[in-house]
């Protein structure tokens, strides 16, 4: 539920054109939703400002469509990550105005949001890869921060081993509220954007690599391990949480600027 259909509900019950009853009705599914194999939280759009996302590795097919269906009945967006195409036909099948975007793996449903700032007064979230194979995450990434509100500009395959592609694109990144920058091999780029910028960078290591990149885990311990203060890590292929967590720094500095 969104804190302005709460204040809607509220008002109503408040005129007398709803019931105590049936204002109950409603809220007892407020803090979350039992459907035995899954509690959905439908709390968090009010505590985050932005709804429970479906991880749908792990899930069944049937599983996923159902937990987007109460999501979707409560006119919130839905976003599952991690999605495969037979998650996405599940969904489609309950939900016609699903889409499914291939290259970052996520079924989304927009729902009905408070009409979003004008494109001018969005905070702008650049998302930067390493190389062409990190664009999966970095396009997880990215649409979840554009759902999010903000405005995401993209620059990728722009990595270590070729940085003049890097610092051709240096006046469009300095624009930014925040940076986000997904690679993969040896996970160098974060420290050399985070060395280069004055916004906060959030590092995402990709499980892109082979041999001693041991699927992810050398690229996280390098930008853990960085010297660039300023720049924050999340786990290994975690799109989702570097762009949740992007709009929620860009929002915040956004709303107190003005």
């Amino acid at each position: 539920m969104r804190l302005e259909s709460l204040k809607q509900l509220l008002e109503r019950v408040r005129s007398g054109e709803a019931t105590i009853e049936e204002a109950l009705e409603v809220l007892k599914v407020l803090p979350f939703e039992d459907l035995r194999f899954a509690k959905i939280d439908h709390h968090r759009l009010l505590r985050r400002g932005f709804p429970e996302a479906i991880l749908c590795r792990g899930k069944s097919p049937d599983q996923v469509a159902a937990i987007a269906l109460r999501i979707y009945e409560k006119a919130v967006t839905v976003l599952g990550t991690k999605a495969e195409r037979d998650h996405y036909e599940a969904v489609r099948a309950r939900i016609p105005d699903a889409r499914y975007e291939a290259t970052a793996r996520m079924i989304v449903l927009q729902g009905s949001e408070p009409p979003s700032p004008p494109e001018g007064q969005k905070p702008i979230v650049t998302v930067i890869s390493g190389g062409t194979a990190d664009i999966p995450i970095a396009e997880e990434c990215a649409l979840t921060a554009e759902l999010s509100g903000c405005r995401v500009d993209r620059i990728y395959d722009v990595g270590v081993a070729g940085l003049h592609r890097l610092l051709d694109h240096r006046s469009q990144w300095q624009q930014a509220t925040v940076l986000v920058v997904v690679a993969g091999m040896e996970g160098a780029l974060p420290s050399v954007v985070a060395g280069l910028s004055h916004q906060p960078v959030i590092a995402v290591p990709t499980s892109v690599g082979y041999g001693a990149n041991f699927s992810g885990l050398a690229p996280l311990l390098t930008m853990l391990n960085s010297c660039a203060p300023g720049l924050a890590v999340v786990n290994i292929d975690n799109g989702y949480g570097a762009g949740y967590l992007a709009a929620l720094i860009a929002r915040l500095t956004v709303t107190r600027t003005h």
